[in-house]
């Protein structure tokens, strides 16, 4: 129910002035806050308190805003922690040790509820033994830290405790999300009624809508008669694209052996006549292609595929070009059918029939928010910040002896490969030996890292490659002092390998 509708007719001169900003003192909230002093200073005993004695419990008030303030204060503490370069990154133990417990942290359920107070310990715990991903010196997976903004729009939403099915239960989230993906699809390009698309979980997901829609548009009768109706389909990927797209393919019922890996160029770029040369052998063989799956930006090398000369193969062979990496991974399928038309407002922010799930997250809110706090160009500098660390990257490694470039040129995105040779290896003369002990050399190096907390980054082969580390820039946190800080980590930690 919306109340004080008259609010929303008045404009910002009037409101300003019947109105009090949230963050304006006033005596009330002053008593409020000597309440919250008297509270955190005369705290409860919460080793004989309960979940059951918080709300909605009658009397729970105060224990409720005391227990959540100590949360409060155990993250905070945590997000200090996390952006101090002299922190750990963790504090490893092995599973066998967690699973054993480790001083007052047992992960083991008892069938009895147990205090807040050991709630709270479990909560430190938590966070003490995991990674901190928003560390300045995390370079392991694609993750991009840790946004405060983003952080404080993840607690409203698990407040707000809504799902994405309809409008009638998330109605400003759903339309947030509408505004949200006009402005990418403006972005790119699209108009309004070219495009439209929903949050999905990851990457991974969003390939298998890509992947879904690309066959629903050739074959609509696929949603009720099923794969027995269809020819043998055939889809392509880079060689150096995503392993969910071959996952994607078994899930739907295509088959990993029908999505044909296409040969890409030393700088892991589809090459664009072998695509064509692979579509005709399928025809060829009676085979019936739908849709090629291009990569914008790949997980280890940061390629981008020409997307153009990809796009015009495509036009030519009436095929679906799907890009993973862009905001084109969306699910453009509507089934109107699906909801009530009865309703007491519009349904087209109804967004449950466009998901595979049920339920869906909240994902929009955090974005929403960031987005907000840093504008259009605020996530653009972001971005270029990250490239010219990507450069910075690379033209020290380039001055060193110890280390080597996976590729001689500059790199494209954020992505910066490279190999590290410990003294001994370079008096072994180039080829299938000291690539064995090369092989060897970041995975020690990398164990030393965990064990000591230090920093993380990744490693692994491709191709005829040996392991080599992968630094992709993508931590607002991340300056070139922990740049060189990695680059001396791994000398100390290889020198005598």
């Amino acid at each position: 129910m919306i109340t004080n509708i008259s609010f929303f007719n008045l404009d910002r001169k009037q409101m300003r002035k019947k109105s009090v900003h949230p963050f304006q003192s006033t005596d009330k909230d002053m008593k409020k806050d000597a309440h919250t002093e008297d509270l955190m200073t005369n705290l409860p005993n919460l080793s004989n308190a309960y979940a059951s004695d918080l709300l909605p419990s009658k009397d729970g008030k105060d224990l409720t805003k005391c227990f959540l303030l100590q949360v409060v204060n155990i993250l905070l503490h945590y997000i200090e922690k996390t952006f101090d370069v002299k922190s750990k990154i963790l504090d490893f133990h092995h599973p066998h040790q967690l699973l054993e417990g480790l001083d007052g942290f047992d992960l083991e359920l008892s069938d009895h509820p147990e205090p807040l107070e050991q709630l709270l310990v479990d909560c430190t715990d938590t966070l003490k033994y995991g990674v901190k991903t928003g560390h300045p010196r995390y370079f392991n997976q694609l993750s991009s830290g840790l946004d405060v903004i983003g952080l404080a729009g993840e607690w409203l939403t698990a407040t707000a405790n809504t799902n994405m099915f309809t409008y009638e239960i998330a109605p400003v989230f759903t339309v947030m999300e509408t505004v949200l993906l006009k402005k990418m699809c403006d972005i790119i390009g699209w108009g309004e009624t070219e495009a439209d698309g929903i949050f999905s979980p990851g990457g991974s997901i969003s390939n298998l809508y890509g992947i879904l829609v690309a066959r629903y548009k050739k074959y609509p009768e696929i949603k009720t008669k099923g794969m027995t109706s269809l020819p043998c389909i055939i889809l392509f990927v880079s060689e150096q694209g995503h392993y969910s797209v071959k996952k994607a393919a078994a899930i739907l019922g295509i088959g990993t052996d029908h999505v044909i890996e296409v040969k890409c160029d030393e700088r892991g770029k589809m090459i664009p006549a072998e695509l064509e040369k692979n579509i005709l052998q399928a025809k060829r063989k009676g085979q019936t292609p739908f849709c090629v799956a291009a990569t914008a930006g790949s997980t280890v090398f940061g390629a981008f595929d020409p997307l153009h000369d990809i796009a015009d193969i495509c036009q030519v062979h009436r095929l679906w070009m799907h890009v993973d990496g862009l905001l084109a991974a969306c699910n453009q399928m509507r089934a109107r059918y699906l909801f009530q038309p009865d309703k007491l407002y519009n349904v087209d922010f109804d967004t449950g029939d466009k998901a595979i799930q049920c339920g869906r997250h909240v994902d929009s809110f955090k974005l929403w928010l960031m987005w907000k706090a840093k504008g259009t160009y605020g996530f653009e500098a972001q971005i270029n910040r990250y490239m010219e660390l990507a450069k910075y990257l690379y033209k020290v490694l380039k001055k060193k002896d110890n280390f080597k470039l996976v590729f001689d040129a500059e790199p494209e995105f954020t992505n910066v490969c490279f190999w590290y040779f410990p003294p001994r290896l370079k008096h072994i003369p180039k080829g299938f030996e000291r690539d064995q002990e090369l092989h060897k050399i970041a995975p020690k190096i990398k164990a030393q890292m965990i064990e000591e907390g230090t920093a993380l980054i990744s490693y692994q082969p491709c191709g005829d490659r040996v392991n080599f580390f992968r630094m992709v820039f993508s931590n607002p946190a991340t300056r070139q002092a922990d740049v060189d800080y990695l680059l001396d980590e791994i000398q100390r930690l290889g020198k005598d390998l």
